[in-house]
């Protein structure tokens, strides 16, 4: 039953089925055959019990050649299906002969029905459905005539018993049989849907499949892409860190260099020694991908005004730093973003733009944080520099703030000084 859809409580079913037509009606025959010994004497003539033997004959003899022509276990065919012509011509040869021999015991004893009962469980296997409903109505005769004290009907109470039986058989035959029908239709019908299924499956399972090249493809393209983040990420805190505190010392060493005084030198050569260590620390974060050092004893507002503070001391500019709104404690990322932007802007000021006053205001808003550092240098065109410049300078800033969902807005004019102005939601931190 290779590729058969049918579960295994199915084939089970057909093989017992197919046992019981294959042996049951040697067992149901021999046991009319018992009864009707039995009660020879009283229901039956010297002549008819003669007859009744060859007939019980020619039955045993017709399912010897039928046992050796039909298909086991399945019997011939599904109730339902269309028989092939060499089926259908056999299953009416063997059906009518065997309801003939059928009848005709039963006419000779009424225990033969029995083996008469045979013709309601296979009319739809071995009969096209017209044909398996008359064998059904013709069973039910022989089995009203049996119920009823044989055949014929010898008076009319016994006529009016055989009309009643015989109503009721083929009324009870043909509703079951086309509920058995039915059934079986349903039955046919769940295995066409689990073939549906089973194709469906496969469909999946080839789905699958190509999602898993798919994923391993996407796999791949996230590893090169992380690389390349991690990369761009250390870039920008090289660039925001160590190339900056590179700067700040050889500015200081610089200013050691032009001073005559020891002790001016002395405090430039100290200034420079800091910035050294605030690098190498920095660097260490930066390899870690630890947040900056300024964040991690002190908020991000504290952390601006130590910044502000120590780059006017370092370069002699006066500068100031004002916290607006509501402090509330920030995301880390967020905070991280403004404290780099800002130390970004405040190094351009100082080594770029000459200026000689700075300010960074840090404003608390509903929903939103905004960080502005402006200055009075020399300032620049900023219409020729593009909104998605890249780069570790004006492209890094703008790269920080949308990283996190937020915007960077430069305006600068030459002579006139720059304001770095950025906008990130306000995110609670927790």
């Amino acid at each position: 039953m290779t590729g058969d859809p049918m579960t295994v409580e199915q084939v089970t079913v057909e093989q017992w089925w197919g046992r019981f037509f294959r042996w049951g009606p040697y067992v149901l025959l021999l046991l009319g055959a018992l009864l009707t010994a039995a009660t020879a004497d009283l229901l039956m003539t010297r002549a008819e019990t003669y007859a009744a033997v060859p007939l019980a004959m020619a039955a045993v003899a017709l399912h010897v050649w039928w046992g050796r022509h039909a298909q086991w276990p399945q019997y011939t065919r599904q109730p339902g299906d269309a028989p092939s012509p060499g089926n259908l011509v056999a299953g009416r040869v063997y059906y009518t002969a065997r309801f003939t021999l059928a009848f005709a015991l039963t006419w000779l004893n009424p225990f033969f029905a029995v083996y008469a009962v045979l013709g309601y469980f296979d009319a739809d296997r071995l009969l096209p459905r017209r044909a398996a409903q008359a064998g059904v109505v013709g069973t039910a005769v022989t089995m009203a005539g049996s119920q009823s004290g044989g055949l014929p009907p010898l008076s009319v109470v016994q006529w009016a018993g055989f009309a009643a039986l015989f109503a009721l058989n083929a009324s009870l035959a043909l509703i079951f049989g086309h509920l058995g029908l039915q059934e079986e239709r349903k039955t046919r019908a769940r295995a066409a849907t689990i073939v549906e299924l089973e194709r469906t499956n496969a469909q999946l399972e080839q789905a699958l499949q190509e999602n898993a090249a798919l994923h391993a493809q996407l796999l791949v393209q996230a590893r090169e892409a992380g690389v390349d983040d991690e990369r761009r990420r250390l870039a920008a805190e090289i660039h925001d860190t160590i190339a900056q505190g590179l700067a700040g010392i050889v500015t200081q060493l610089q200013a050691a260099t032009d001073h005559e005084d020891p002790s001016m030198a002395r405090d430039h050569i100290e200034r420079a020694a800091a910035l050294a260590r605030q690098s190498l620390g920095e660097a260490r974060r930066s390899v870690q991908d630890l947040g900056p050092g300024a964040l991690e004893h002190d908020a991000l507002p504290e952390a601006l005004k130590k910044i502000v503070d120590a780059w006017s001391t370092s370069t002699g500019v006066r500068a100031e730093c004002v916290v607006t709104g509501v402090v509330e404690p920030l995301h880390d990322e967020v905070e991280a973003t403004l404290l780099r932007i800002a130390q970004e802007a405040i190094a351009n000021a100082g080594r770029h733009a000459r200026a000689t006053r700075l300010g960074v205001t840090l404003s608390y808003m509903d929903d939103e944080v905004s960080l502005d550092v402006r200055d009075d240098g020399s300032g620049f065109d900023s219409l020729a520099v593009p909104g998605t410049a890249r780069g570790f300078g004006l492209g890094g800033m703008r790269a920080r703030a949308e990283r996190i969902a937020g915007t960077l807005d430069i305006e600068s004019e030459p002579g006139h000084g720059t304001a770095v102005s950025a906008r990130v939601p306000l995110v609670r931190h927790g």
